[in-house]
C-alpha cells in the first residue's frame, strides 16, 4: 500500500511566555494514497497543529514527515513552498481569500504562481464545479460566508492536488450551508482522486471518513 503521508516521531514545542509548550508528542500515523482520514479531539488537542504540520505550514521541532514519498522536513522553504504548490490544496476555516482579488482572481493565483497559461479558463471552470460561474467577478465582501468557502474550495482543488487539507471547513458556516460543503469537498476529492485530511468537531462528518485519529493532549489515542 502506498502512503499518501508518513510521520515518524514528530514532536511540535512552541515558545511561551514561561517557557516551551509542549503542543504534539512523537506522533507516528501513515495514510494511504487515496485515504480520507478525520482528525478529531476536544479543543488544544493539536488537531490544527498537526494538520498545518502535514501541510508543511509549520515546522516539526522533532521526527519527520513524508509526503508523497519527500520528507518534507528536510526541504528548504523555497522548495517546500513549490513542493507544496504542486501537490496540496489547503482549506481553512476563516476562508483566506485575498480581499483585493475576485473570486476568479483568487482561485487563479496558485496557477499563476505555477506558472499555468490557461490559468483563468481553469479557474473559471473550478468556479462551474463549485456552483459560482455566475460570481467570478464579485469580491469576497460581495460573497457569503457559503460562497467564500466553496471559493477556498474551488483555489485548494483548481491544481488537481494529491492530498487535500481541510482544517474545520464548516466552522464558520451554518448546518445546511456547511452540509453542502462538506458535499463539494467530497465530490472534489473524488473528482480529483486526492487523500483528503480533514479536522472537524462533526461527528456526522467524521462517520463519512474512511479511519478517524482521535487526539488528545497532543498524542494519539489508542
Amino acid at each position: 500500500m502506498s502512503h499518501a503521508l508518513s510521520l515518524r516521531d514528530v514532536s511540535l514545542s512552541l515558545s511561551g511566555n514561561a517557557g516551551p509548550v509542549d503542543i504534539l508528542h512523537d506522533i507516528t500515523l501513515d495514510v494511504a494514497a487515496g485515504e480520507t482520514l478525520g482528525l478529531v479531539g476536544p479543543s488544544g488537542s493539536g488537531k490544527s497543529s498537526l494538520l498545518m504540520l502535514m501541510g508543511g505550514l509549520d515546522t516539526a521541532t522533532t521526527g519527520s514527515i513524508s509526503v508523497l514519498s519527500t520528507d518534507i522536513t528536510a526541504l528548504g522553504e523555497d522548495a517546500l513552498a513549490r513542493f507544496r504548490q504542486g501537490n496540496m490544496g489547503v482549506v481553512f476555516q476563516s476562508f483566506h481569500l485575498i480581499p483585493t482579488m475576485t473570486a476568479l482572481e483568487n482561485v487563479a493565483t496558485p496557477l499563476e504562481l505555477a506558472g499555468a497559461r490557461d490559468a483563468f479558463p481553469r479557474a473559471e471552470a473550478e468556479l462551474e464545479r463549485v456552483g459560482l460561474g455566475a460570481r467570478c467577478d464579485h469580491y469576497p465582501s460581495q460573497l457569503s460566508g457559503g460562497e467564500q468557502q466553496r471559493v477556498a474550495l474551488a483555489r485548494a482543488s483548481v491544481t488537481r492536488p494529491k492530498l487535500l487539507l481541510a482544517d474545520e471547513p464548516t466552522g464558520n458556516l451554518d448546518e445546511t450551508t456547511g452540509a453542502a460543503i462538506i458535499e463539494l469537498l467530497f465530490d472534489l476529492r473524488d473528482h480529483h482522486g486526492a487523500t483528503l485530511v480533514m479536522v472537524t468537531h462533526s461527528h456526522d462528518l467524521a462517520a463519512r471518513c474512511d479511519r478517524v485519529v482521535r487526539l488528545r493532549d497532543g498524542r494519539i489515542e489508542a
